[in-house]
């Protein structure tokens, strides 16, 4: 048996659910929208080639073989961008470091509420192991067959963002990254 207003809590949970996917529903959207504005102006004159994409799409991807007990998870190597996507990477990275221009982010937490602040979804955004102290987001910004995502690390003046490509069915987590280094000054 039921008790007084047991149908009421149940519609009301059933409700609280349709709103928070309605929610993520139009986070998805608004991304979307944001992606394709963005994409739309890196789109390339009808008469350059189509060699980037060509050169994308053939990078070999594979990951080595796991052993039998290992526990760590078996990391693919990042995909070569086509130039739209280089593109599309400076206008979001230019977008991210402007908001977090001048701020400190010191947590994940306060990382993540700005990007999704900026209309990037929640379910796009995963955490990263901390570098050096400081928090680290990916953000997965593949729409159909793209491979752009993004590594955000936080400093104390904001943020560096790290444009990357990641392999279709890959979880931005599992992609190694190779190391950014300058060029001497001297």
């Amino acid at each position: 048996m039921a008790g007084f207003g047991a149908q009421n809590a149940t519609a009301d949970q059933s409700s609280t659910v349709s709103v928070a996917t309605a929610s993520d529903d139009n986070a998805e959207m608004r991304f979307l929208e944001l992606a394709n504005l963005i994409s739309q102006s890196c789109a390339p004159d009808v008469s350059s080639g189509t060699d980037d994409v060509a050169s994308a799409s053939t990078a070999d991807t594979t990951a080595g073989e796991p052993t039998p007990y290992s526990t760590m998870p078996i990391l693919v190597e990042e995909v070569p961008l086509t130039a739209e996507e280089e593109c599309a990477a400076e206008r979001h990275a230019l977008r991210i470091s402007r908001a977090f221009s001048g701020t400190d982010t010191a947590t994940y937490e306060g990382m993540q509420e700005k990007l999704t602040g900026l209309g990037y979804p929640a379910a796009r955004i995963y955490r990263m192991p901390d570098f050096s102290g400081e928090p680290v987001a990916r953000l997965d910004l593949r729409v159909g067959a793209d491979h752009l995502a993004l590594d955000v690390t936080g400093t104390y003046l904001g943020v560096m963002v790290e444009a990357f490509g990641a392999p279709e069915g890959v979880s931005v987590t599992e992609v190694r990254l190779e190391p950014q280094l300058d060029a001497p000054t001297s």
